[in-house]
Formats: C-alpha cells, structure tokens, sequence
C-alpha cells in the first residue's frame, strides 16, 4: 500500500520544514518546494531518514503563475500520482507601511501569498479524484491586523478570507482548511528579553511552538469531515489587539 503524498511549498526550510517532517512521521511521502536550493533542514533531514519516506525537491518560482498552476503536474509525473495533500505555506514577507505600499509591493505578495495558494489548489483538484486536504498556512493577525507590514498583511487577510470560499466552491471534490500561526520562530531581531516579554503578552503566557502548527496540520489532514475552518496555533495572540507588529513593540 502506497504513502500518501504530500506537497509542502517552502517546504525545506524554517516552518515548512517542521510541517513536513511531523507529515513524514506520520507516514507521509514528502514533495517539497522552494525557489532555491533543496537541502533540507537537518531536523527534516533526519526525519526523512527515520522514516523512509519516498521524497522529492521541485524548484518553482511560485510567483510566476505559469510555475504556479504546473507544479503539481509536475509532481504527479514525478511521484505517479497527484498529492493526497497540499500545505500552501510558501510566502513573501515585506516590511511596508501604507506610506511605502504601491502596486509593485501588493503585486509580489498577492501574486505568491494568495494567487500561488488558489492556482495550486485548483490544479489539485483537477488532479486527483479523491477528495485531497488542503491547508493554507495564514497569519494570526488576520483576526486583528494592525498597519504594519501592510502588503503582507492584506495578502493573508485574503488568503483567509479563501478558506470559506474554496471550502464551497471545491466541495465535495477537496477540503480546504487553514492554520493561523503566531510568532512560531522568531528571526535575529527578536532578542531573548524581547522573547520574553512578547511571551508574557500572549494569552497564555507562552508563545507557541511550530510542532503545533504541524500538528494543526496534519489534523486537518485527517479530518476527513472538517473543511472551511481556520485553526488559530498562537499561543492566543487573535484574542488580543497589538498596536504594532511584534517586532515593533
């Protein structure tokens, strides 16, 4: 009996990484996605090894449309058959205000952080007849946006705003579904007193974990009775209003 298959865009590094590594544990085969090199993160590495899982890197530029619609047809040639899952977590993340946003910044995240997720869904669906899962990894600031990183911003406020409307449209043919992660891994501007502090501002005093984002996802995976519905893993930060990106409190 064949692994089921999964693909995950940017899926050799950082959180795409952990998403794909808890998939394999779980006893999935990996296709994963990046616009550069293919290595994966020594965590993923090593869970791929543990497991035996069947894998493959495809480069896409999945800003480009035209990769964007083909790369699931070229992992079902690859593999000998369309994932049984897709996990959209790919994205751009710009650092604009609405003082610096103009066409060329909405156009370059929209075009990877919401196009890319809908072209890649649709060409699934065509793809596979048997009902496949597919999750968009969003932002939790989509519950309570505030003015930072604006491009970035309404292009996940979009994405989420999908998960209902793909859930219908590609019923009974997919399951759509989401993830809202918060501050899961925090880049080299976060020091250890700002993670701190960040912490003691989350509802329940912790920032979380990437594995629970990736446990998000793989049971949405599951869920075969479950579509249309957004998981927020983020420690409770959506409960909250933030006057500023994390980063900037």
């Amino acid at each position: 009996m064949k692994r089921p298959l999964a693909l995950v865009t940017g899926g050799v590094r950082r959180l795409g990484a952990i998403i794909a590594a808890r998939l394999s544990d779980a006893g999935y085969d990996l296709a994963l996605s990046s616009h550069g090199a293919g290595n994966p993160d020594p965590a993923l590495a090593e869970a791929i090894a543990r497991n035996g899982c069947d894998w493959q890197h495809f480069s896409a530029d999945l800003s480009d449309s035209a990769a964007a619609s083909a790369l699931v047809g070229d992992v079902a040639k690859h593999f000998g058959r369309a994932p049984d899952l897709l996990v959209n977590n790919a994205a751009m993340f710009g650092q604009d205000g609405w003082e610096a946003m103009d066409s060329a910044s909405l156009d370059a995240h929209f075009r990877l952080n919401l196009f890319a997720p809908l072209l890649l869904s649709t060409a699934l669906v065509k793809a596979h007849g048997n009902r496949p899962a597919i999750v968009h990894i969003v932002d939790q600031r989509v519950r309570n946006p505030n003015g930072d990183q604006l491009s970035y911003t309404l292009s996940k406020q979009a994405l989420a705003a999908s998960v209902r409307s793909m859930a219908a449209a590609l019923a009974p043919h997919a399951r759509v579904n989401g993830v809202a992660p918060g501050l899961v891994i925090p880049t080299d501007e976060y020091s250890d007193a700002m993670m701190m502090q960040l912490a003691g501002a989350m509802p329940l005093h912790a920032l979380p974990a990437p594995e629970s984002v990736a446990d998000a996802v793989l049971y949405l995976a599951l869920a075969r009775d479950v579509t249309g519905q957004i998981i927020f893993a983020d420690g409770g930060a959506h409960l909250n209003s933030y006057a500023r990106d994390f980063m900037n409190l």
